[in-house]
């Protein structure tokens, strides 16, 4: 795991100076500790940190082909690279390392700009081609590893691992853009391929960016999508015992490392799932690292700790207290743009751990979006079966009057006694589940936001993102829609960006066998009745698992990895928020409604309400001006358009 930085003169062959690409290097130092590689020619400049993992001795950074006209700076791993390297030298190609690295260059001499399609793995990697004039930026199929672009006006095209390395430079556009501000209050994040600033893009997951010089900047090409067929007609005693291989097979393939290597293990499913593959694949003890925390009501580690004790793994727990909200300013500089996912604090910590122990850690992110796991996933198909009962020509009109009313409507049945049901059924399917995800949600977004940042948006709203994707999902299944969707939106702006962010400022490298594109594929193929039946999230994986696991591990309760916000604002934090929401900072930027946020404040701590998960927002939204703004004046002001 590595960062990667880089300058391209997409008009000419303009000089870059040495101490510029070293500073943008530089500031990622975290993310590559044991070596740093720069490589310098008229225009054109690649930068690389490099976290030692496999081929310790020869695998330096930027690495080039026989003749050197071809270099890469790459971020992740190729996990079937031993396969791909004696297929390329029988097409004549001569390795000299025993890096995975190496397999990029070859495979872009052989295959071009579908060498992609060949590689199995995480990655984000730069690729200069001097005989082509060609640069060939590309980011792995599920967005695991990240890449920040920016084409700057004097024609400069630079690029980073993460935005803070675009920040590096004097001519990037750091205005932010209005449209972010929406996407992050409605989601927790600012969706591909937007950042925060109006200047600077995210390449989006299975994207490349082919940049040629002398010609115009293009837009990004998809080499790969998944289809939700539903087709697969084999048994559940079938669908198992292939589960079972594809598992093994995925997790055999991140096991491989010259350097230390364990796995987070929380008690839930998912990453008990991975340990005890692990367990199976290897004759020695498996490293375990757990997060315990010291109030009982998020403290999963006695069900860890029955998984290490079955697979006599080498566990090591660490206890956070419930008042670790310490690394609240820490968060801000660490996404660089504004990230609302609280869960980033014990995520931090997990890794913290974890870089004691082991160089590389498994987990079990991306489990909940293709097996289904989400109790939201649940409650959008019994939505989905009432919305099917009526055209939305009725629904609109009838439930969002009950919307309105609520909490007045006690005398309807039970299942319609929440405000979000009766706005999520006066919606079309796609519009619900928005709705049912947003951190902050339509009517209080209009509330919150001042008249001139409504009139800045013009018109847009971050449910646009959801309907782009769900334009391409092929798919009219309700779970499959919405499992389509949160692959693309909160597996990679949320879950794959926490998990990056928070491991790569400990040097810990984080491999995801659950998110194996071969895996994801074939579960795709299997119908949505494997995935959940009746209220039983996850099924199919829980079948495949009971062999391997503990019935309370595999069917309690969903617990989330999460931490007391709601009471943090009632108490600790109190003033802080107080203060943030309603000081000077927030403010000065002209976007919010100050009664709309004096009204969010004063209903939470008198215990009115519960607003815990949009004044996080907002308080992470302050973090990030303030850190932003220090010793600059930037156009933050937001004026009617």
């Amino acid at each position: 795991m590595c960062g990667i930085a880089g300058l391209f003169d997409i008009r000419g062959k303009r000089e870059f100076p040495r101490e510029l690409v070293e500073r943008m290097n530089d500031i990622q130092f975290h993310r590559g500790p044991d070596a740093g590689g720069v490589h310098l020619e008229p225009g054109v400049a690649l930068a690389h940190r490099r976290l030692s993992i496999i081929d310790l001795s020869t695998g330096q950074q930027p690495l080039y082909n026989e003749d050197g006209s071809v270099a890469v700076v790459f971020n992740g791993e190729i996990y079937n690279y031993q396969e791909l390297v004696p297929e390329l030298e029988r097409c004549g190609h001569r390795f000299h390392t025993r890096s995975d690295t190496e397999v990029i260059v070859h495979a872009w001499e052989e295959w071009g700009e579908a060498c992609v399609r060949r590689f199995r793995g995480m990655f984000a990697f730069a690729l200069w081609d001097r005989n082509r004039d060609t640069l060939f930026l590309a980011r792995d199929r599920l967005g695991v590893k990240p890449l920040h672009y920016a084409l700057l006006p004097d024609g400069t095209l630079a690029f980073g691992s993460e935005l803070k390395v675009l920040m590096q430079l004097p001519g990037l556009d750091r205005t932010i853009d209005p449209c972010a501000v929406e996407e992050y209050f409605a989601l927790g994040y600012v969706a591909e391929p937007r950042t925060i600033f109006a200047g600077a893009k995210k390449l989006g997951p299975a994207e490349t960016l082919v940049v040629r010089r002398g010609e115009a900047m293009p837009a990004p090409k998809s080499y790969w999508d998944v289809r939700f067929t539903l087709d697969n007609p084999l048994s559940l005693e079938d669908a198992t015992a292939e589960l079972g291989e594809r598992l093994r097979e995925s997790v055999r393939l991140r096991m491989i490392s010259d350097v230390p290597l364990g796995a987070f293990l929380s008690g839930g499913v998912d990453s008990s799932a991975v340990v005890a593959t692990m367990a199976g694949l290897s004759s020695a003890p498996v490293n375990t690292c757990s997060i315990a925390f010291d109030d009982p009501a998020f403290n999963e580690s006695a069900f860890a700790q029955q998984v290490a004790e079955r697979y006599h793994t080498n566990h090591y727990v660490e206890t956070v207290k419930a008042d670790d909200f310490d690394l609240i300013d820490a968060l801000a500089g660490l996404y660089d743009e504004p990230y609302a996912d609280s869960s980033a604090i014990p995520t931090w910590r997990v890794c913290q751990l974890a870089r004691k122990k082991v160089t590389v850690a498994l987990s079990g992110d991306g489990g909940d979006e293709s097996f289904a796991g989400y109790r939201r996933y649940r409650l959008h198909m019994m939505e989905e079966r009432l919305r099917a009962s009526l055209p939305l020509g009725v629904r609109r009109p009838m439930f969002g009057v009950l919307g309105r009313l609520y909490p007045k409507a006690d005398w309807a049945p039970r299942v319609f006694r929440a405000k979000t049901t009766f706005q999520a059924l006066a919606r079309d399917s796609v519009q619900a589940y928005f709705h049912s995800v947003s951190i902050v949600r339509d009517d209080m977004r209009r509330q919150l936001y001042s008249s001139a940042f409504k009139a800045s948006l013009g018109g847009y709203s971050a449910v646009d993102v959801f309907r782009r994707h769900a334009a391409a999902a092929q798919t009219d299944d309700p779970l499959a829609l919405v499992q389509y969707l949160d692959l693309k939106t909160y597996l990679v702006g949320d879950i794959n960006t926490k998990v990056d962010r928070a491991s790569m400022a400990h040097s810990l490298e984080v491999r995801e066998p659950l998110m194996d594109h071969p895996l994801v594929e074939w579960l795709a193929t299997l119908p949505s009745g494997l995935k959940v039946k009746g209220q039983e999230g996850k099924y199919l994986f829980k079948k495949a698992l009971e062999p391997m696991l503990p019935n309370d591990v595999l069917y309690r309760p969903k617990m989330g990895f999460s931490v007391p916000l709601a009471r943090w604002f009632r108490g600790p934090l109190k003033a802080r928020v107080r203060e943030a929401l309603l000081g000077d900072v927030l403010a000065g930027t002209g976007l919010f409604n100050p009664d709309a946020l004096r009204h969010l404040v004063d209903a939470h701590q008198s215990g009115v309400r519960d607003y815990s998960a949009p004044l996080w927002s907002l308080l992470m939204f302050d973090a990030f001006i303030r850190l932003e703004t220090q010793g600059r004046t930037l156009p933050y002001r937001v004026e009617a358009a």
